[in-house]
């Protein structure tokens, strides 16, 4: 029967076996992992198709678990793909090795802080949390629209957020749900609007104008963005990092929006693939590429509607198509209802709605006076291993 690793905090009732935690190299694949450590790669060959493009999106630096023997030798692993899932390798009933992809379990946290700046917004942020994901995400959201440098000592920076955390630690990019910053003795806010991920000022404005195109022109979508859908005839979990966008091969992609290689090789199961590094923290991905344009290298700089590349069936697919890949500050997102937003202002309904939540937020940032956020003093992680 499956060892279910939900339970990977069990592993220590094996008493001949330990837990390691490691991170993942940049440049290593799931197929050299499986070489050192003695897996047969038949277990990486005989995946579906989606099985094996989500195995492509292991990133660099991500910390990932392995149980090994008294022998050193890999009984179970379980590394992340993304905020939501996971890679899981175990070994079934006869010790042969199997590969599943199944759902990350963790926590979520809403917290609401507030910190008094002594050196910058990034440092102090990371200094009272501990968590650089959060700082980062800060710092993209107002970049905009404050000035840093004109902060001073004692200005206070106030922010709610939802974190997921994942065996005793921070896991995953945190979702700011709004935030504050005082710049001498004006307070400057944004707000996450929920339908698009944006963030957006307190009169329902967008702080930036950042906008992507569609990377082709396509027959059809033949598959959708989904982070977790359970199979109810496969009875397993099923993952869909991108959107597909069915083409005839040969067919120009262009890129979705200005940005500087960071990546044009083959990527495992993706094949040929061009990625993308974008401004707002985007990272845009081309798969299964046909050819790419020679004008291009890593390092260079594209203008939103280049031609990259032609559509192809390249690495593990089934037909032509271009699998077109959205990333957040490392978090895949639907890539679909980032290129469908086009204005830069709510209007209607969702401006409605929207101002409910950030009368509501706003309310928890400020003291009830309204005169200036609430100070904690200190702020710790309440979840441990």
């Amino acid at each position: 029967m499956k060892i279910i690793l939900s339970l990977i905090l069990t592993f220590t009732v094996h008493f001949a076996s330990s837990l390691q935690e490691e991170v993942w190299w940049k440049g290593e694949s799931l197929l050299t992992f499986f070489e050192k450590h003695k897996i047969p790669q038949d277990v990486y060959f005989n995946l579906s198709k989606t099985d094996k493009e989500l195995c492509s999106e292991i990133y660099a630096g991500v910390l990932y678990q392995m149980l090994v023997d008294e022998k050193g030798k890999v009984d179970q692993v379980l590394i992340p793909i993304s905020d939501v899932m996971q890679i899981h390798i175990f070994k079934d009933s006869e010790s042969k090795f199997i590969l599943d992809i199944i759902p990350i379990e963790f926590q979520e946290i809403t917290q609401t802080i507030t910190i008094p700046i002594k050196y910058s917004p990034y440092q102090d942020i990371v200094d009272t949390t501990g968590n650089k994901a959060l700082a980062n995400e800060f710092i993209i959201a107002f970049r905009k629209s404050v000035d840093f440098t004109r902060l001073r000592k004692d200005n206070l920076v106030s922010i709610k957020f939802k974190q997921k955390i994942r065996m005793g630690r921070y896991f995953g990019t945190p979702e700011i749900i709004g935030a504050s910053v005082q710049v001498r003795n004006k307070f400057y806010y944004i707000f996450q609007n929920q339908d698009d991920k944006r963030y957006y000022n307190e009169e329902a404005k967008s702080l930036g104008s950042f906008l992507l195109r569609t990377p082709l022109r396509y027959t059809r979508i033949s598959s959708k963005f989904t982070l977790k859908r359970y199979h109810p005839i496969l009875k397993r979990y099923r993952a869909h990092l991108g959107v597909d966008f069915a083409a005839p091969t040969g067919r120009r992609v262009n890129a979705t929006a200005d940005g500087k290689i960071i990546h044009k090789g083959r990527k495992g199961g993706y094949g040929k693939t061009v990625m993308i590094r974008h401004k707002n923290g985007l990272r845009s991905l081309y798969a299964h590429l046909n050819s790419f344009n020679n004008k291009i290298k890593v390092g260079s700089y594209v203008k939103q509607g280049q031609f990259i590349g032609r559509v192809g069936t390249t690495g593990r697919s089934t037909g032509p198509h271009l699998h077109f890949g959205l990333y957040k500050n490392g978090r895949a997102i639907d890539p679909l209802r980032v290129i469908s937003v086009t204005k830069t202002k709510l209007s209607g309904k969702k401006r409605k709605d929207f101002l409910k939540i950030v009368k509501k937020v706003k309310s928890e940032l400020n003291q009830l006076d309204g005169n200036k956020p609430l100070k904690i003093e200190k702020f710790e992680l309440s979840y441990k291993i």
